[in-house]
């Protein structure tokens, strides 16, 4: 099975977004000079899974950030909503987790990046994810979209690493515990 990773930011209050998917509390975090390892973790990965409000976020950038295949996971949208100039680097997909899993791997995916706070929910409660590495940076913004939701199990984490940067951004590395 393809593992799913994540590679995810929140504010110190566990939000991934305010609750329209603005990231402007993230644009204003003053990180120049660090290395987060986003782009070691990127060439890590086959793809990206996203959900539609990420995508749509996404979208609003001034230039689009991927090399690789983007996998929009959607029941509303569908091929007619991506700008021409993306149709080849994104698709989108009304199937389950687990099911879309199984298909990337039938296309030779082996490690797929996880994105989108209620997208990792949904795959952490299937036992989709293999690791997290959560970036919090230092800010508190009272409202949004959470990390993390509700879930019916524990999850087991083990952590890998820890890094603290100058601009008081806290990295932390763990790997789930699938008992």
């Amino acid at each position: 099975m393809v593992e799913g990773h994540v590679f995810i930011a929140t504010s110190l209050d566990g939000f991934v977004a305010r609750p329209d998917h603005r990231l402007d509390w993230l644009m204003k975090q003053q990180t120049e000079g660090e290395d987060h390892g986003y782009d070691a973790f990127m060439e890590g990965v086959d793809g990206i899974v996203m959900g539609r409000g990420s995508f749509e976020t996404v979208l609003g950038f001034d230039a689009w950030p991927y090399d690789k295949q983007v996998i929009v996971m959607s029941r509303s949208l569908d091929q007619n909503d991506i700008p021409e100039g993306l149709r080849s680097k994104v698709r989108f997909s009304k199937a389950e987790p687990a099911e879309l899993m199984s298909s990337l791997e039938s296309e030779g995916w082996s490690r797929a990046y996880i994105d989108g706070g209620r997208l990792v929910q949904s795959f952490l409660r299937e036992g989709l994810i293999s690791d997290l590495i959560l970036s919090v940076a230092p800010v508190l913004i009272g409202d949004g979209i959470r990390l993390f939701g509700q879930l019916d199990r524990d999850i087991d984490l083990d952590l890998m690493k820890q890094t603290a940067f100058n601009s008081g951004l806290l990295q932390t590395h763990y790997r789930i515990r699938h008992n």
